[in-house]
């Protein structure tokens, strides 16, 4: 019995290792080119983090602001938690993120640079704690946006076109 309970504690922790994703923002990707990434934890209150274990969270508006030597994470929409009470959160407050002083202070000075900007890309658990995955990223044009779209239509064809090509082989040997 003693082993199995072993078993099952190991199973729990190999998974709690694992990174859960909540919510991802795909739309940074298109619109912005990223040049960096950093992984940095974020401040929560008790119900914004039993609110993210049920999966609910938005990236879509978010961006990072540097203020005082501090990052603050702005418009990520967290909804209430359905069976909070008056200790419920703000749904759009902004929210603190962990990060070390040497990445404050180099981000804080990419950005001061003409169009560069920090957003948002995921909000995971790993380990049992909330991080926020960010980009230190460079707005598109909208040529380039076209040239991206174009670029991925282009490699998904030929990865069509190849998997075809292997299929009608082993159809012929």
């Amino acid at each position: 019995m003693a082993k199995a309970n072993a078993n099952t504690k190991a199973k729990r922790k190999a998974e709690a290792v694992g990174r859960k994703l909540i919510a991802q923002n795909k739309k940074a990707r298109h619109d912005y080119l990223v040049l960096d990434t950093y992984e940095c934890g974020i401040v929560l209150t008790g119900t914004e983090v039993k609110s993210l274990r049920q999966g609910r969270a938005s990236l879509v508006d978010g961006f990072v602001q540097i203020d005082g030597g501090e990052a603050w994470l702005h418009n990520v929409h967290i909804p209430e938690y359905a069976q909070g009470t008056w200790t419920n959160h703000a749904a759009r407050r902004k929210r603190k993120l962990l990060l070390h002083r040497d990445e404050i202070d180099r981000l804080g000075s990419k950005i001061q640079e003409t169009g560069h900007t920090i957003v948002p890309l995921s909000l995971y658990f790993t380990s049992g704690r909330a991080k926020v995955e960010i980009a230190l990223a460079k707005g598109k044009k909208e040529y380039d946006k076209r040239q991206t779209l174009r670029e991925q239509q282009d490699r998904r064809e030929a990865d069509r076109a190849i998997s075809a090509a292997r299929r009608r082989q082993r159809g012929t040997v």
